[in-house]
Parts: structure tokens; sequence; C-alpha cells
């Protein structure tokens, strides 16, 4: 760390733009993916499986070609872990939209709602702390997908820092970056675990007894 600190916390503000910005795409398109699938059924029908297999697809495969297709910028990087965040985000996201009580989409349709004041007052409360949980299920998985994007081909980023000094038998230098790797995912985490708490303050409210 002492000899490093300037290398290191060069690459550290290049990968964590990645993986923020990364997740911050996930959980929009996740949220709103989640809500397409949970109000069209034929959409959910169609698209879950393929959401499914898209996870079965290795990072360490996906990352070089979207490298050679879209170059050594930041974009394929926050394609990288916007991929592998998107699927625990549209899972918890759906599952909430799935479980939300029927009582209250009935009696939105007795209020005679629209569609709007239906997400506004029902939908939304119940997807946003779940999109954040999935948010930081995906925390851990998203820091490794910006590493081996960055392996595959970037000029700067703590995964490129390790594969180089790996390839140069500086195992030090290599345990400092991925310290900084394991620091930066325990930030994030606890980070959107404080969000979620600000921004989804009736997700954590005690439940009554029998309620």
């Amino acid at each position: 760390f002492a000899e490093n600190t300037d290398v290191l916390w060069d690459n550290f503000q290049a990968t964590a733009v990645e993986v923020a910005g990364g997740i911050a795409i996930a959980l929009v398109g996740g949220a709103l993916l989640a809500l397409v699938l949970h109000r069209i059924e034929p959409a959910r029908k169609a698209l879950y499986p393929l959401l499914v297999a898209s996870q079965a697809v290795p990072v360490a495969i996906m990352a070089p070609l979207l490298v050679i297709w879209l170059g050594f910028t930041i974009l394929p990087k926050l394609v990288i872990v916007a991929v592998v965040s998107f699927f625990p985000v549209v899972v918890t996201t759906l599952d909430a939209l799935r479980r939300i009580d029927p009582e209250q989409l009935k009696l939105m349709r007795t209020l005679d709602a629209s569609g709007g004041q239906v997400l506004r007052w029902v939908e939304a409360p119940a997807a946003l702390p779940a999109a954040l949980s999935g948010a930081k299920v995906a925390v851990a998985v998203a820091v490794i997908g910006a590493v081996l994007a960055e392996s595959a081909g970037a000029e700067k980023g703590l995964g490129l820092m390790i594969t180089q000094a790996g390839a140069q038998f500086r195992t030090s230098t290599s345990f400092a970056a991925c310290a900084v790797l394991a620091a930066m995912a325990i930030v994030l985490f606890f980070a959107l675990q404080t969000a979620e708490r600000r921004i989804a303050p009736w997700a954590h409210r005690p439940r009554r007894p029998g309620s």
C-alpha cells in the first residue's frame, strides 16, 4: 500500500466509476423490466427464460467480445457490470411485485385508480426496496465483472493492475489491489443499505403482531 498508494487510488477511481455506473444502470433497467414482466404476462413467459439463460454465459467469455465490439472505452465495462447485476435486481423486484396483496389492487380498482396511480401508490413502494436489495446482492458480482472486463482490455483499473502485477510476479501489489476491491464492495453494500433505509423507510417498519 505504501509503495503504490497513488497508483492504487488512480486505478480505484476508474473501477469505482465502472461498478457504480453499471449497478445504477442495472437498478433502473432491472426495475423497469420487472414492472413490464409483472404487468404483461406474455412478455414474462417469453423473456424470463431468456433472462435466466443469460446468466449461463461466462463473463470471462463475454468481456473480450464486448471489448472488441465496443473498443477500449468505459462502455464495455459498464455493460459487463450492468449485465451481471441485472438478474438479481429483476428477480427480487419481480418477486416483490407478485407478492403485492391482491386486496390492495382490488381497492385501487374500486376507487377507479389509473395505471399511473396504481404504480405510484402500490407497485412502486413494493418494487423500490426489492430493487435495492437486488442491487446489494449484485455488488460482489459487479466488482468481479469489472475486474474481468478490465483484464480483457482497459487503460486503467484495479483489474488491469492485478493482471499486470500477476504477470510480473508482484504478488504484494495484487493483494493490495484485491484488498481495495473488497473494501469497495463493502462500502457499496452498506451505501445501498443506507439508501434503502432512507429512500424506502416503510420497508423497515416493524410489523404489528398478526399483520
